[in-house]
């Protein structure tokens, strides 16, 4: 099991969140008040190329652990700095499968659909963060370490401290891929 350690939500795309006391989790929409809700995509490169799209993209979740890999690269970023409505601890985010769900706090649920694709606005918030949130495994296949995307199941609101508890989907299981 694991806990959440910070949320944050923000109006308006920037590419940071602003931290904050409890957010709401709205089903079918994501995060209360946030630039992503709906139920359509709401990032504007993908808004440009097809606005209809379903928002897979409702719920952005980072695991704080990549926060101390950065660290140990000489990097300074804190919860809600890469865009991240979520900050977990205790849970290995990128090993879960497709369609995890995700149980927040009393209420909430998310599932999980995929990993997020980080962009080149990494780079302008700190020049070189990208491609530190990025590697390679044994086999030269790309790791994208920036977290995990989700959808809203089950509306709820969610704090620091609050408990996640992990629930797997039937099998078999599907690797994550970026969304």
């Amino acid at each position: 099991m694991g806990s959440v350690l910070a949320v944050s939500a923000r109006r308006g795309h920037h590419f940071s969140k602003t931290p904050s006391l409890s957010i709401r989790l709205l089903r079918g929409l994501g995060v209360a008040g946030d630039a992503h809700m709906g139920e359509t995509v709401k990032h504007r490169s993908r808004v440009r190329r097809d606005p209809t799209q379903p928002n897979l993209r409702q719920v952005h979740l980072i695991h704080a652990g990549l926060f101390d890999e950065l660290r140990g690269k000489g990097f300074v970023v804190r919860p809600a700095d890469l865009g991240e409505n979520v900050t977990t601890s205790g849970i290995d985010l990128l090993a879960l499968p497709s369609g995890t769900r995700l149980h927040l706090g009393t209420s909430a649920v998310v599932e999980i659909t995929g990993l997020r694709n980080p962009c080149i606005q990494i780079d302008t918030f700190q020049k070189g963060l990208m491609a530190a949130t990025l590697d390679k495994d044994a086999d030269g296949n790309l790791i994208r370490k920036a977290g995990v995307m989700g959808i809203v199941i089950s509306d709820g609101d969610i704090r620091p401290g609050d408990a996640i508890r992990v629930e797997l989907p039937a099998g078999p299981h599907r690797p994550l891929q970026p969304v």
